[in-house]
Protein backbone atom coordinates (compact mmCIF):
# COMPACT_ATOMS: atom_id res chain seq x y z
CA UNK A 1 0.00 0.00 0.00
CA UNK A 2 1.22 3.43 -1.33
CA UNK A 3 1.86 6.19 1.55
CA UNK A 4 -0.41 8.52 -0.04
CA UNK A 5 -3.33 5.45 1.27
CA UNK A 6 -1.74 5.55 4.93
CA UNK A 7 -4.05 7.74 7.19
CA UNK A 8 -2.90 8.25 10.97
CA UNK A 9 -5.17 8.98 13.84
CA UNK A 10 -5.27 11.93 16.70
CA UNK A 11 -7.08 12.03 19.93
CA UNK A 12 -7.88 14.73 22.01
CA UNK A 13 -8.98 14.13 26.22
CA UNK A 14 -10.31 16.85 27.78
CA UNK A 15 -12.11 17.57 31.07
CA UNK A 16 -15.70 16.80 29.16
CA UNK A 17 -15.20 14.01 26.63
CA UNK A 18 -12.77 12.74 23.93
CA UNK A 19 -12.47 13.56 19.90
CA UNK A 20 -10.87 11.84 17.41
CA UNK A 21 -9.86 12.43 14.02
CA UNK A 22 -8.58 10.29 11.03
CA UNK A 23 -6.06 12.28 8.73
CA UNK A 24 -4.90 12.00 5.62
CA UNK A 25 -0.64 12.08 4.37
CA UNK A 26 -1.60 15.56 2.76
CA UNK A 27 -3.27 16.75 6.34
CA UNK A 28 -6.76 16.82 5.42
CA UNK A 29 -9.37 15.54 8.44
CA UNK A 30 -11.29 11.93 6.90
CA UNK A 31 -13.05 10.86 9.58
CA UNK A 32 -14.27 12.20 12.93
CA UNK A 33 -15.74 10.44 16.60
CA UNK A 34 -17.06 12.11 19.35
CA UNK A 35 -17.97 11.50 22.69
CA UNK A 36 -19.09 13.29 25.70
CA UNK A 37 -17.77 11.79 29.56
CA UNK A 38 -20.87 12.47 30.83
CA UNK A 39 -22.12 9.08 29.23
CA UNK A 40 -19.43 7.04 30.62
CA UNK A 41 -19.19 8.50 33.99
CA UNK A 42 -20.18 11.39 36.32
CA UNK A 43 -16.79 12.20 37.54
CA UNK A 44 -14.33 13.85 35.20
CA UNK A 45 -11.85 12.22 37.36
CA UNK A 46 -12.18 8.69 36.96
CA UNK A 47 -9.60 7.45 34.49
CA UNK A 48 -12.32 4.37 33.46
CA UNK A 49 -14.62 7.17 31.91
CA UNK A 50 -11.68 8.84 30.18
CA UNK A 51 -10.79 5.54 28.66
CA UNK A 52 -14.50 4.61 27.63
CA UNK A 53 -15.16 8.01 26.18
CA UNK A 54 -11.89 7.64 24.18
CA UNK A 55 -12.46 4.31 22.81
CA UNK A 56 -15.75 5.42 21.95
CA UNK A 57 -14.96 8.33 19.87
CA UNK A 58 -12.25 6.30 18.33
CA UNK A 59 -14.70 3.69 17.25
CA UNK A 60 -16.69 6.24 15.94
CA UNK A 61 -14.01 7.13 13.82
CA UNK A 62 -12.67 3.86 12.71
CA UNK A 63 -16.45 3.17 11.67
CA UNK A 64 -16.13 5.49 8.66
CA UNK A 65 -12.47 4.42 7.22
CA UNK A 66 -10.64 1.01 6.53
CA UNK A 67 -9.03 0.47 9.96
CA UNK A 68 -6.01 -1.35 7.87
CA UNK A 69 -5.20 2.09 6.43
CA UNK A 70 -3.76 3.33 9.95
CA UNK A 71 -0.24 3.75 10.22
CA UNK A 72 0.31 5.89 13.60
CA UNK A 73 -1.98 7.43 16.29
CA UNK A 74 -1.42 9.74 19.09
CA UNK A 75 -3.22 11.66 21.93
CA UNK A 76 -3.21 14.66 23.85
CA UNK A 77 -4.39 15.13 27.71
CA UNK A 78 -4.99 18.06 29.75
CA UNK A 79 -1.90 19.47 31.13
CA UNK A 80 -0.75 19.02 34.56
CA UNK A 81 -3.29 16.49 35.18
CA UNK A 82 -1.63 13.21 36.98
CA UNK A 83 -2.09 9.89 38.55
CA UNK A 84 -0.19 6.99 40.50
CA UNK A 85 -0.22 3.45 38.95
CA UNK A 86 0.80 0.44 39.15
CA UNK A 87 3.14 -1.47 36.97
CA UNK A 88 0.13 -2.94 34.65
CA UNK A 89 -1.44 0.65 34.50
CA UNK A 90 -4.01 0.11 36.95
CA UNK A 91 -4.62 3.51 39.20
CA UNK A 92 -3.32 3.67 42.28
CA UNK A 93 -5.47 6.72 43.53
CA UNK A 94 -8.46 9.24 42.02
CA UNK A 95 -6.27 11.53 39.74
CA UNK A 96 -5.69 15.41 40.62
CA UNK A 97 -6.65 17.17 37.75
CA UNK A 98 -4.80 20.04 36.26
CA UNK A 99 -6.53 22.65 38.32
CA UNK A 100 -6.50 20.47 41.49
CA UNK A 101 -3.89 22.49 44.04
CA UNK A 102 -2.17 20.22 46.68
CA UNK A 103 -2.65 21.63 49.55
CA UNK A 104 0.28 20.62 51.57
CA UNK A 105 2.33 23.56 52.74
CA UNK A 106 5.37 21.55 53.50
CA UNK A 107 5.80 20.11 49.62
CA UNK A 108 4.96 23.51 48.09
CA UNK A 109 7.40 25.17 50.22
CA UNK A 110 10.03 22.83 48.67
CA UNK A 111 9.30 23.32 45.57
CA UNK A 112 10.03 27.32 45.94
CA UNK A 113 13.28 26.63 47.72
CA UNK A 114 14.74 24.26 45.09
CA UNK A 115 12.69 24.79 41.27
CA UNK A 116 14.18 28.07 39.26
CA UNK A 117 12.28 30.65 38.76
CA UNK A 118 12.19 30.28 35.15
CA UNK A 119 10.53 26.56 35.80
CA UNK A 120 7.17 26.24 34.99
CA UNK A 121 7.06 24.07 37.64
CA UNK A 122 5.86 26.31 40.29
CA UNK A 123 2.53 26.35 42.03
CA UNK A 124 0.44 24.18 43.96
CA UNK A 125 -1.02 22.82 40.67
CA UNK A 126 2.47 21.57 39.26
CA UNK A 127 2.91 18.09 38.46
CA UNK A 128 5.95 17.79 40.87
CA UNK A 129 3.43 19.00 43.87
CA UNK A 130 1.14 16.01 42.47
CA UNK A 131 4.06 13.29 42.17
CA UNK A 132 5.24 14.28 45.54
CA UNK A 133 1.64 13.85 46.68
CA UNK A 134 1.12 10.72 45.18
CA UNK A 135 4.96 8.98 45.90
CA UNK A 136 4.41 7.19 48.83
CA UNK A 137 1.47 5.36 47.82
CA UNK A 138 1.79 1.59 48.44
CA UNK A 139 2.48 -0.27 45.04
CA UNK A 140 3.11 2.72 42.96
CA UNK A 141 5.37 2.22 40.22
CA UNK A 142 5.48 5.86 38.29
CA UNK A 143 3.40 8.96 38.56
CA UNK A 144 2.55 10.15 34.99
CA UNK A 145 0.34 12.59 33.26
CA UNK A 146 -3.04 11.38 31.36
CA UNK A 147 -2.14 11.01 27.72
CA UNK A 148 0.97 8.69 28.99
CA UNK A 149 -1.54 6.94 30.99
CA UNK A 150 -4.18 6.77 27.85
CA UNK A 151 -1.33 6.08 25.35
CA UNK A 152 -0.40 3.19 27.91
CA UNK A 153 -3.40 0.75 26.90
CA UNK A 154 -2.38 1.01 23.45
CA UNK A 155 1.37 -0.17 23.98
CA UNK A 156 1.62 -1.42 27.43
CA UNK A 157 3.81 1.03 28.19
CA UNK A 158 2.83 2.96 31.55
CA UNK A 159 6.11 4.31 31.91
CA UNK A 160 6.72 7.33 28.68
CA UNK A 161 5.96 10.67 28.45
CA UNK A 162 6.64 13.36 26.24
CA UNK A 163 8.02 16.98 26.66
CA UNK A 164 5.08 19.14 26.62
CA UNK A 165 3.22 17.07 29.28
CA UNK A 166 6.36 16.68 30.94
CA UNK A 167 7.38 20.16 31.32
CA UNK A 168 5.01 21.84 34.57
CA UNK A 169 5.96 18.12 36.00
CA UNK A 170 9.75 20.10 36.07
CA UNK A 171 10.98 18.32 32.82
CA UNK A 172 13.90 20.53 31.18
CA UNK A 173 13.24 20.94 27.51
CA UNK A 174 16.37 22.95 26.86
CA UNK A 175 18.75 20.17 28.35
CA UNK A 176 16.38 17.32 27.66
CA UNK A 177 16.35 16.16 30.69
CA UNK A 178 14.85 15.34 34.09
CA UNK A 179 16.85 17.98 36.01
CA UNK A 180 18.92 17.23 39.56
CA UNK A 181 16.78 19.84 41.35
CA UNK A 182 13.75 17.40 41.57
CA UNK A 183 15.04 14.64 43.84
CA UNK A 184 16.40 17.71 46.51
CA UNK A 185 12.68 18.52 46.60
CA UNK A 186 12.10 15.03 48.26
CA UNK A 187 10.67 13.82 44.87
CA UNK A 188 11.48 10.05 44.44
CA UNK A 189 12.43 10.55 40.70
CA UNK A 190 12.44 6.64 39.63
CA UNK A 191 8.95 7.22 39.61
CA UNK A 192 8.61 9.56 36.52
CA UNK A 193 8.76 8.56 33.33
CA UNK A 194 11.09 8.47 30.45
CA UNK A 195 9.97 11.69 28.32
CA UNK A 196 10.28 11.07 24.65
CA UNK A 197 10.29 14.74 22.03
CA UNK A 198 6.61 15.63 21.43
CA UNK A 199 5.69 13.19 17.81
CA UNK A 200 8.88 10.73 18.36
CA UNK A 201 7.66 7.34 17.53
CA UNK A 202 7.54 5.20 20.86
CA UNK A 203 6.01 1.20 20.35
CA UNK A 204 3.46 -0.57 18.05
CA UNK A 205 0.19 -1.19 19.35
CA UNK A 206 -0.01 -4.10 21.52
CA UNK A 207 -1.77 -7.19 20.46
CA UNK A 208 -4.55 -6.71 22.76
CA UNK A 209 -5.21 -3.01 21.51
CA UNK A 210 -4.71 -3.84 18.04
CA UNK A 211 -7.59 -6.84 18.47
CA UNK A 212 -9.64 -3.99 20.21
CA UNK A 213 -10.00 -1.61 17.78
CA UNK A 214 -9.35 -3.94 14.53
CA UNK A 215 -6.18 -1.85 13.86
CA UNK A 216 -2.73 -3.58 12.12
CA UNK A 217 -0.62 -4.47 14.45
CA UNK A 218 2.42 -2.78 13.01
CA UNK A 219 0.60 0.92 13.88
CA UNK A 220 2.52 3.36 15.37
CA UNK A 221 2.48 4.69 19.07
CA UNK A 222 3.95 8.51 18.47
CA UNK A 223 4.35 10.78 21.58
CA UNK A 224 1.92 13.23 22.17
CA UNK A 225 1.22 16.34 23.89
CA UNK A 226 -0.58 18.36 25.83
CA UNK A 227 -4.12 20.03 24.75
CA UNK A 228 -2.72 23.53 24.32
CA UNK A 229 -0.18 22.90 22.24
CA UNK A 230 -2.12 20.36 19.81
CA UNK A 231 -4.82 23.42 19.43
CA UNK A 232 -1.91 25.28 18.33
CA UNK A 233 -0.45 22.82 15.83
CA UNK A 234 -3.97 22.09 14.74
CA UNK A 235 -4.00 25.63 12.91
CA UNK A 236 -0.98 24.57 10.70
CA UNK A 237 1.00 27.25 12.08
CA UNK A 238 4.51 25.95 11.79
CA UNK A 239 7.05 29.11 11.25
CA UNK A 240 8.97 30.77 13.43
CA UNK A 241 6.81 34.27 13.57
CA UNK A 242 3.68 32.49 13.50
CA UNK A 243 1.04 33.68 15.94
CA UNK A 244 -2.15 32.00 17.26
CA UNK A 245 -4.75 34.20 18.89
CA UNK A 246 -7.68 32.69 20.90
CA UNK A 247 -10.55 35.14 21.06
CA UNK A 248 -12.64 32.93 24.59
CA UNK A 249 -13.96 34.29 27.16
CA UNK A 250 -9.75 35.16 27.63
CA UNK A 251 -7.52 36.23 25.14
CA UNK A 252 -4.36 33.82 24.58
CA UNK A 253 -1.79 34.44 22.35
CA UNK A 254 1.06 31.60 21.22
CA UNK A 255 3.88 32.13 19.28
CA UNK A 256 6.61 29.64 17.69
CA UNK A 257 9.83 31.13 18.27
CA UNK A 258 13.22 29.58 17.15
CA UNK A 259 14.29 30.59 20.66
CA UNK A 260 13.02 29.17 24.11
CA UNK A 261 11.38 32.45 26.08
CA UNK A 262 10.92 32.12 30.13
CA UNK A 263 9.81 35.06 32.13
CA UNK A 264 8.14 33.63 35.12
CA UNK A 265 6.50 37.13 35.92
CA UNK A 266 3.98 36.51 33.46
CA UNK A 267 3.63 33.34 33.75
CA UNK A 268 5.13 32.18 30.47
CA UNK A 269 7.64 29.91 29.46
CA UNK A 270 8.35 27.33 26.03
CA UNK A 271 7.29 24.31 24.75
CA UNK A 272 9.53 22.21 22.94
CA UNK A 273 7.75 21.78 18.96
CA UNK A 274 9.99 20.07 17.00
CA UNK A 275 13.24 22.53 16.54
CA UNK A 276 11.13 25.10 17.68
CA UNK A 277 9.52 26.81 20.68
CA UNK A 278 6.00 27.39 21.40
CA UNK A 279 5.86 30.57 23.58
CA UNK A 280 2.68 32.42 24.77
CA UNK A 281 0.97 34.06 27.46
CA UNK A 282 -2.79 34.87 28.66
CA UNK A 283 -4.61 37.85 29.51
CA UNK A 284 -7.24 38.72 31.37
CA UNK A 285 -9.04 40.44 28.69
CA UNK A 286 -11.30 39.07 25.90
CA UNK A 287 -15.00 37.79 25.36
CA UNK A 288 -16.00 37.98 28.74
CA UNK A 289 -15.85 41.82 28.62
CA UNK A 290 -18.18 41.94 25.90
CA UNK A 291 -20.81 39.26 27.50
CA UNK A 292 -20.43 41.84 30.11
CA UNK A 293 -22.20 45.02 28.29
CA UNK A 294 -24.00 43.04 25.30
CA UNK A 295 -25.84 39.79 24.47
CA UNK A 296 -24.45 37.34 21.36
CA UNK A 297 -27.20 38.58 19.60
CA UNK A 298 -26.39 42.35 20.24
CA UNK A 299 -22.80 41.61 19.62
CA UNK A 300 -24.06 40.88 16.08
CA UNK A 301 -26.37 43.33 15.64
CA UNK A 302 -23.88 46.61 16.15
CA UNK A 303 -21.15 44.35 14.48
CA UNK A 304 -22.66 45.48 11.12
CA UNK A 305 -23.04 49.51 11.68
CA UNK A 306 -19.23 49.05 12.33
CA UNK A 307 -16.45 50.82 10.11
CA UNK A 308 -13.80 48.49 10.77
CA UNK A 309 -11.54 50.99 8.60
CA UNK A 310 -11.46 54.46 11.57
CA UNK A 311 -10.68 55.02 15.07
CA UNK A 312 -13.24 55.95 17.64
CA UNK A 313 -10.17 57.67 19.26
CA UNK A 314 -10.93 56.00 22.88
CA UNK A 315 -7.62 54.09 24.48
CA UNK A 316 -9.46 51.14 26.24
CA UNK A 317 -7.67 48.36 28.74
CA UNK A 318 -11.28 46.57 28.55
CA UNK A 319 -10.79 44.35 31.81
CA UNK A 320 -14.08 42.80 34.04
CA UNK A 321 -12.33 43.78 37.14
CA UNK A 322 -8.94 44.87 38.02
CA UNK A 323 -5.76 42.65 37.84
CA UNK A 324 -3.89 41.47 34.85
CA UNK A 325 -1.62 38.71 33.39
CA UNK A 326 -0.32 39.30 30.47
CA UNK A 327 1.13 41.45 28.99
CA UNK A 328 1.45 43.53 31.50
CA UNK A 329 1.78 41.60 34.66
CA UNK A 330 0.14 43.53 37.67
CA UNK A 331 -2.66 42.19 39.75
CA UNK A 332 -4.30 45.24 40.67
CA UNK A 333 -3.80 46.97 36.91
CA UNK A 334 -7.53 48.62 36.89
CA UNK A 335 -9.93 48.71 33.49
CA UNK A 336 -9.72 51.53 31.55
CA UNK A 337 -13.07 51.64 29.40
CA UNK A 338 -13.97 54.98 30.49
CA UNK A 339 -15.40 57.99 29.41
CA UNK A 340 -18.26 55.43 27.80
CA UNK A 341 -19.41 56.84 24.21
CA UNK A 342 -23.22 57.56 23.98
CA UNK A 343 -23.96 55.27 21.43
CA UNK A 344 -23.78 51.22 21.71
CA UNK A 345 -21.85 50.75 18.32
CA UNK A 346 -19.43 53.07 19.14
CA UNK A 347 -18.84 51.63 22.79
CA UNK A 348 -18.98 48.40 21.36
CA UNK A 349 -16.16 49.57 19.10
CA UNK A 350 -14.13 50.65 21.45
CA UNK A 351 -14.02 47.42 22.79
CA UNK A 352 -13.13 45.94 19.63
CA UNK A 353 -10.27 47.66 19.72
CA UNK A 354 -9.28 47.77 23.10
CA UNK A 355 -8.61 44.07 22.77
CA UNK A 356 -6.95 44.37 19.66
CA UNK A 357 -4.47 47.03 20.97
CA UNK A 358 -3.98 44.58 24.03
CA UNK A 359 -3.65 41.83 21.70
CA UNK A 360 -1.02 43.46 19.94
CA UNK A 361 1.13 44.56 23.06
CA UNK A 362 0.99 40.77 23.77
CA UNK A 363 2.73 39.91 20.47
CA UNK A 364 5.10 43.04 21.08
CA UNK A 365 5.60 41.63 24.38
CA UNK A 366 6.87 38.63 23.34
CA UNK A 367 9.21 39.84 20.51
CA UNK A 368 10.70 42.50 23.80
CA UNK A 369 11.61 38.68 25.67
CA UNK A 370 13.33 37.62 22.43
CA UNK A 371 10.81 36.06 20.26
CA UNK A 372 10.80 36.27 16.30
CA UNK A 373 8.80 39.06 14.89
CA UNK A 374 5.07 39.07 14.08
CA UNK A 375 4.89 37.23 10.76
CA UNK A 376 1.36 36.25 10.74
CA UNK A 377 -1.79 35.00 12.74
CA UNK A 378 -4.45 32.88 13.01
CA UNK A 379 -7.17 32.88 14.99
CA UNK A 380 -9.32 30.53 17.18
CA UNK A 381 -12.18 30.76 19.49
CA UNK A 382 -15.70 32.47 18.79
CA UNK A 383 -14.11 35.56 18.22
CA UNK A 384 -12.70 34.83 15.05
CA UNK A 385 -16.09 34.61 13.06
CA UNK A 386 -16.75 38.47 13.88
CA UNK A 387 -15.57 40.46 10.74
CA UNK A 388 -15.52 43.87 12.20
CA UNK A 389 -13.86 42.95 15.15
CA UNK A 390 -10.86 40.81 12.72
CA UNK A 391 -10.39 43.63 10.16
CA UNK A 392 -9.99 46.03 13.29
CA UNK A 393 -6.98 43.46 14.71
CA UNK A 394 -5.86 43.01 11.39
CA UNK A 395 -5.32 46.46 11.07
CA UNK A 396 -3.64 47.11 14.68
CA UNK A 397 -1.73 44.05 14.26
CA UNK A 398 -0.12 44.77 10.51
CA UNK A 399 0.39 41.33 9.41
CA UNK A 400 -1.76 38.45 7.54
CA UNK A 401 -4.42 37.14 8.94
CA UNK A 402 -4.32 33.42 7.64
CA UNK A 403 -7.41 30.74 8.07
CA UNK A 404 -6.64 28.12 10.29
CA UNK A 405 -6.68 24.69 9.33
CA UNK A 406 -8.52 23.54 12.02
CA UNK A 407 -9.78 24.23 15.68
CA UNK A 408 -9.60 20.85 16.76
CA UNK A 409 -6.95 19.59 19.08
CA UNK A 410 -7.03 16.41 17.69
CA UNK A 411 -6.37 17.22 14.56
CA UNK A 412 -2.90 18.81 16.45
CA UNK A 413 -2.40 15.56 18.07
CA UNK A 414 -3.08 13.70 14.20
CA UNK A 415 -0.38 16.42 13.05
CA UNK A 416 2.06 14.88 15.84
CA UNK A 417 1.09 11.37 14.05
CA UNK A 418 2.18 12.26 10.74
CA UNK A 419 5.67 13.12 12.08
CA UNK A 420 5.65 9.90 14.30
CA UNK A 421 4.42 7.84 11.47
CA UNK A 422 7.15 9.41 8.31
CA UNK A 423 10.19 9.38 11.02
CA UNK A 424 9.36 5.82 11.59
CA UNK A 425 9.07 5.07 7.75
CA UNK A 426 5.22 4.31 7.92
CA UNK A 427 4.09 7.05 6.17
Amino acid sequence: MSGEDGLVLGIDVGTSGARAVAMDSAGDIVATGAAKLAVFSGDHRDPLGWWKALQAALLETLATIAPARVRAISIDGTSGTMLPVAADGAPLATPLMYNDPVADPAILDSIAAHAPKESAAHGATSGVAKLLAFQSLPGVFRVIHQADWLAGHFTGLYDVSDENNALKTGYDPASRCWPDWLARTGARTGLLPDVLPAGAPVATLSPAAADAFGLPGDVVVVAGTTDGCASFLATSADRPGDGVSALGTTLTVKMLSDRPLFAPEYGLYSHRIGDMWLAGGASNTGGAVLAAHFSAERIAELSKTIDPATETGFDFYPLTKPGERFPIADPQLMPRMTPRPAEDGDFLKAIFEGIAGVEALAYERLVSLGSPRLCSVRTVGGGARNPAWAAIRERKLGVPFLPAKSEEAAAGTARLALSGARKAGVL
